[in-house]
């Protein structure tokens, strides 16, 4: 099985299960304590910190553990908001956020507190002057992550840095993605990560709150981790996250430059393997090991079922993989196609003849789902000046199918109106305009869900 996942989760490092199982042995006392097997306990905490704080390049005393990348993002952008009251109860966050800190911004908001999205572009960044534009008086806190977590996009976060600074805000940056392959540029004041991300135990998270960040924890508190992570310390997972951490980090300059040639033939390739494909994310800022690439008229579930009886374990932004038939809110943002929406997070020591194969099997596994769901076939009959494709309960692909099937029956100059109750056929209907090279002409209400038009160009 060829696991091309790597931007969930990734398999253990060999060094951390090294370190997990030698720790296991020293680590289980409590570190607080002062007897003989406390003080082991504590050593190996402190070794930890300081070798976790050399990685970020950050102070020691400014690094907490805690139970999971998803409450160090939690715990820090509430800590942060509420050190910070005083001046204001203003957030500012990327439309692409990871979900966590998107949820952390919507508590926010609901117990009062004011919101701005920054919106991307169309390669999932954003522009340092957004960020300044966004910036008001009463502005508490900013977030930004290092790198998207779907397409890999990197994002600005050095000159946003310096925005933030110049205003006096303090900017807390995701670094989720991006930590194994480097420490994060920058004056920023927060940074959260998550070790299973590189190669660490799941359940270790990474809180790094600079001196002279106002920051007050949140909810109850005991005399751990400097009262921002209560709970007793599971040192030897906290132990096997750090030593992955410095291994991965060892091997990165070299393994990033493997990896990058890798998804780079994947972006050139699929294009020229398989028709009426999107590759989306910037093409030269993004991580070393992501792809991402979306393709008309398939069903994502279909396509991820398909590649997994092939042995490939990839991920998609799909809404047809969403339980909540939503389509990703990253791919949403960005304004590009999420129909079979398909990612590829390679991990390192990817063999190149994995990636070859999987560009083998893909035209087949994209054809079979097309054929599955009556992709169209090319036409040029002329016909009424207007038509309407009726898709009302209908998701994921097949209103832009349709849509596809009866496009070539008017002639140039005429539309095509698609009405759809499904929300993602706001973003594939104007993204399949924008790859056919054809007029998306806008949105209408109609009696039951919308009317987008669309008007054939040549």
């Amino acid at each position: 099985m060829a696991y091309f996942d790597a931007a969930s989760a990734v398999p253990l490092h060999p060094v951390a299960r090294q370190a997990l199982l030698a720790s296991l042995d020293e680590g289980w006392a409590d570190p607080a304590r002062l007897y003989r097997e406390g003080r082991k306990a504590r050593i190996l905490l402190d070794a930890a910190r300081e070798a976790a704080a050399e990685a970020v390049g950050c102070r020691a005393d400014e690094v907490v553990f805690t139970p999971s990348g998803t409450r160090a993002v939690h715990t820090g952008v509430a800590g942060a908001l509420a050190g910070r009251r005083r001046v204001g109860r203003h957030l500012i966050v990327s439309a692409v956020e990871h979900s966590c800190v998107l949820h952390a911004a919507e508590v926010f908001e609901s117990d009062g507190g004011a919101v701005t999205q920054v919106p991307v572009d169309r390669a999932g960044a954003v522009a340092p002057s957004a960020y300044a534009s966004a910036l008001r008086p009463d502005t508490a806190l900013a977030c930004l992550q290092s790198a998207n977590h779907e397409v890999g996009t990197v994002q600005p976060v050095a000159e946003v840095a310096e925005v933030c600074r110049a205003a006096g805000v303090p900017l807390l940056v995701d670094a989720a993605q991006s930590l194994g392959w480097g420490p994060v540029e920058g004056d920023w004041s927060l940074l959260a990560a998550s070790a299973h991300k590189w190669g660490g135990p799941s359940g270790v998270g990474l809180l790094v709150v600079r001196k002279g960040v106002r920051f007050a924890a949140q909810g109850p508190l005991d005399e751990r981790e400097s009262g921002r992570a209560p709970g007793f310390e599971n040192i030897p997972a906290v132990v096997a996250a750090v030593a992955s951490l410095r291994a991965v980090r060892a091997e990165a300059a070299q393994e990033a430059v493997r990896l990058r040639e890798l998804t780079e033939r994947i972006r050139a390739r699929v294009p020229q393997l398989v028709p009426d494909v999107e590759v989306v994310g910037d093409p030269e800022r993004r991580l070393p090991g992501v792809v991402t690439f979306s393709c008309l008229y398939v069903d994502g579930e279909a396509l991820l079922h398909e590649l997994d009886r092939e042995g490939f374990s990839v991920s998609s932004g799909s809404s047809c993989t969403s339980s909540t038939l939503t389509p990703s809110h990253v791919l949403k943002a960005m304004g590009v196609l999420s129909e079979g929406n398909v990612r590829v997070s390679l991990s390192a020591g990817t063999a190149e003849e994995d990636v070859e194969r999987f560009l083998t099997v893909l035209p087949g596994a994209v054809a079979g789902v097309r054929e599955k769901l009556g992709a169209p076939a090319p036409t040029t009959q002329a016909g009424p000046q207007e038509l309407v494709v009726d898709s009302l309960g209908k998701r994921c692909p097949i209103p832009v199918i349709e849509l596809a099937k009866v496009f070539g029956q008017v002639p140039v100059g005429g539309t095509v109106r698609v009405l759809s109750d499904d929300e993602a056929a706001r973003l594939d209907i104007p993204a399949w305009c924008a790859m056919r090279g054809q007029e998306y002409l806008g949105e209408e209400p109609a009696d039951r869900g919308t009317a987008y038009l669309v008007r054939r160009v040549d």
